[in-house]
């Protein structure tokens, strides 16, 4: 899972290549045109939301993914201000019925868990980072688990 890519697309197939083998990539908005590249270039399911800098973008802002009898919300987080904290998102998580929450936006890679709801923000790839992360995300019936990778 990743978000914030700002096209850094080169750092992004990196990532997959060493996430490598997985069900899917999921890309949580602010550069929808390197998750569509990833896409077709590599052949791979690509879950996305658009996130404020995707002007133009066919894909939804919010999206609701059922796996594995599990709930998760995908959202890009500008809407629901996650840089001055999750509030926002957590009502939006509890509206919804959500078992995982993920998001991008901040630029801060954070897993948490809030009102019984997984929260997971994968970083960003973006060249002037200090720190590229991904977060690995494994989705079973019996609930699912999230870590970060650095990305170097």
């Amino acid at each position: 899972m990743t978000s914030d890519t700002h096209g850094n697309y080169p750092l992004l197939f990196h990532a997959c290549e060493l996430a490598a083998p997985f069900d899917a990539v999921i890309h949580l908005g602010d550069g929808g045109d390197d998750a569509d590249l990833i896409a077709r270039v590599l052949g791979i399911n690509v879950i996305s939301v658009a996130g404020n800098c995707d002007l133009g973008s066919p894909a939804p802002r919010e999206r609701i993914w059922e796996c594995e009898g599990q709930r998760l919300l995908l959202t890009h987080g500008d809407r629901f201000g996650v840089k001055f904290g999750l509030s926002q998102l957590e009502q939006r998580g509890i509206e919804v019925g959500a078992h995982a929450v993920l998001f991008g936006h901040s630029h801060l890679a954070t897993i948490t868990t809030l009102s019984g709801i997984l929260y997971v923000n994968p970083g960003t790839l973006i060249k002037t980072a200090t720190q590229r992360t991904i977060a690995l995300l494994e989705v079973k019936q019996t609930g699912i688990t999230a870590h970060l990778t650095h990305i170097i």
